[in-house]
């Protein structure tokens, strides 16, 4: 049904974001084709005014009220599955500065999410090298710079660990001075090992606060 002018902006908002985070949780969408999929659910089929269009930390707040109210019983455990593998991985490649980011560190992972993580190196093959040198079948693609746009795209790359999705960006050794600690809405952006054991150490918890920045 398309909206009347009198619809209150922020409760169409709302409903996006709503009808974006069931998108997430239940088919693995990325945010931004959640979110436009869901602004023609609820606006139809004309272009929104960008002011109707709620940004990624408002979908992520709408994701976790989603989980805790149609996952509770699932998306914990998932949680912790995918945190603790994330470890394995990250313990295996601690000589390259392993960092979590992305859902599993900011506990909405679920069903559909892969483990992101960002590693420093002085070159993308050595860390390429050490995969398959353990045997580890390895997909290469590029992601763009954390920094932002002005930046080149990083290689990553992906591979299967106990059968979860791994994917790794993998950045210079000048790059981790740079990394940012803090996302803009105030929560992690990323964590080094010491502050994923930390979050496994309450398993119960999906919203880190901002001592799992270790340094």
């Amino acid at each position: 049904m398309m909206p009347s002018p009198n619809d209150d902006p922020h409760l169409l908002r709302a409903q996006i974001a709503a009808a974006a985070a069931r998108l997430v949780a239940r088919d693995g969408a990325d945010f931004g084709s959640a979110k436009r999929k869901a602004a023609r659910q609820v606006l139809g089929a004309a272009p929104p005014n960008a002011d109707l269009l709620p940004d990624n930390a408002e979908i992520e707040d709408a994701l976790r009220q989603y989980q805790a109210l149609f996952q509770g019983d699932t998306q914990p455990a998932r949680l912790l599955q995918l945190r603790t593998v994330a470890l394995e991985v990250m313990e295996a490649l601690a000589e390259f500065s392993p960092h979590l980011t992305g859902a599993v560190l900011g506990g909405t992972a679920g069903a559909h999410d892969d483990i992101h993580l960002q590693l420093f190196a002085d070159s993308a093959k050595e860390v390429e090298i050490f995969l398959l040198n353990r045997q580890v079948v390895i997909d290469i693609s590029e992601t763009p710079h954390f920094k932002g746009r002005g930046h080149p795209d990083v290689e990553t790359v992906s591979f299967l660990w106990r059968k979860e999705g791994v994917r790794a960006e993998l950045y210079e050794l000048g790059d981790l001075r740079g990394a940012r600690r803090l996302r803009a809405d105030g929560r992690p952006a990323r964590a080094d090992a010491a502050a994923v054991r930390a979050l496994l150490a309450e398993p119960t918890s999906n919203s880190p606060d901002d001592s799992t920045e270790r340094k």
